[in-house]
């Protein structure tokens, strides 16, 4: 069994916000998380995209601002529970909780904070009956590392902003082809990002199919061509190293949904007056995973979700005690021995 002071179930940026907030206050935590790193959705889905609204980083790559805040972490020594999902919580006679995880591992505190983002994802995949024969073989879901696919033919599927980011940024490096097949002349994606893709295509840096699909795949063990279905045009197959449908992620709460939490619209509803309790008292949802009127989605709000929660986890762990937090300028940063 693995006690700490706060369980953590998400190893995202809130949630290794939130182990420094609960350090400054000589609160320990534990953190639990599906995917075999820290990060969250930022290592896992795109660790090397730009983030603009960090505040005092103009700009920072999603894999950057975690290692930052990993750094923030450490004098606090959180312990940590990768690649195993947290699959039930069970509240003891002395009113704390054990988290046992999908490996069988239990962890026991006062106060769990669930920061497990939208939740897991899986990807949106096309209705091809060979699909999954080229999975990890020629197709794939999602860049984890760009300089993989430098120098291969790639074409890519898809009209909104993760589609056309990959599209141009391949487009721009590449001396292979680069192919963006969508179904419509309309996109979900930036205007700025239309305008270059267009710029790109008028300089032969791309192909580019509207109103198309692809609807087969061929190779022999490993993908070797696409079939296009166009609009008005005979079916095309083209030569390829790697096909990305890149149509998005479905976010599921998984087994977050049976732990009789209130839930609103696949989001865990919370008391935003105070401290982002949940109807359970002693469990908190802070990040993408909670819903309140007024509620914004960003990381920042996230930060401040698990500043407030701390505050309120503390009177829960220690009743009969009274914390002043000052500012960090006068009382400096005391880690764990």
């Amino acid at each position: 069994m693995i006690k700490t002071d706060i369980i953590i179930i998400g190893a995202g940026p809130v949630g290794l916000f939130a182990v420094f907030e609960a350090g400054l206050m000589q609160l320990k935590c534990h953190l639990i998380d599906a995917i075999p790193q820290a990060g969250g959705q930022l290592t896992e889905i795109y660790p090397k995209k730009p983030i603009y609204d960090i505040p005092g980083y103009p700009t920072v790559l999603a894999g950057e601002l975690i290692e930052k805040l990993m750094e923030q972490a450490a004098p606090f020594k959180p312990g940590f529970t990768f690649g195993e999902r947290a699959e039930t919580i069970q509240k003891q006679e002395d009113g704390s909780f054990v988290v046992t995880t999908s490996e069988g591992t239990k962890h026991n505190a006062p106060v769990i904070m669930i920061a497990g983002g939208l939740g897991s994802f899986e990807p949106r995949k096309p209705k091809i009956e060979n699909l999954p024969t080229f999975e990890k073989k020629g197709v794939e879901f999602m860049v984890r590392e760009p300089k993989d696919f430098l120098g291969k033919k790639i074409f890519i599927s898809g009209g909104g902003d993760s589609a056309l980011d990959w599209a141009i940024y391949f487009a721009e490096r590449n001396e292979s082809r680069v192919g963006l097949v969508h179904r419509s002349e309309s996109f979900r994606a930036h205007k700025d990002s239309v305008d270059k893709l267009y710029q790109l295509q008028n300089h032969g840096k791309i192909d580019f199919y509207t109103h198309a699909e692809v609807v087969g795949l061929r190779g022999k063990g490993q993908l070797s061509s696409i079939e296009i279905k166009q609009k008005d045009q005979e079916n095309k197959w083209v030569e390829v190293d790697t096909w990305l449908p890149l149509f998005g992620l479905s976010p599921k709460l998984g087994p977050i949904a049976n732990w009789g939490l209130e839930i609103e619209k696949n989001a865990i509803k919370v008391d935003n007056t105070l401290d982002y309790q949940t109807n359970i008292k002693g469990i908190f949802a802070i990040g993408d995973v909670n819903t309140y009127p007024g509620k914004l989605k960003l990381i920042l709000c996230g930060f401040h979700e698990a500043a407030l929660a701390v505050q309120t986890a503390y009177k829960i762990i220690h009743p009969d005690k009274r914390f002043t937090l000052k500012y960090t300028t006068v009382q400096g940063i005391k880690g764990f021995d």
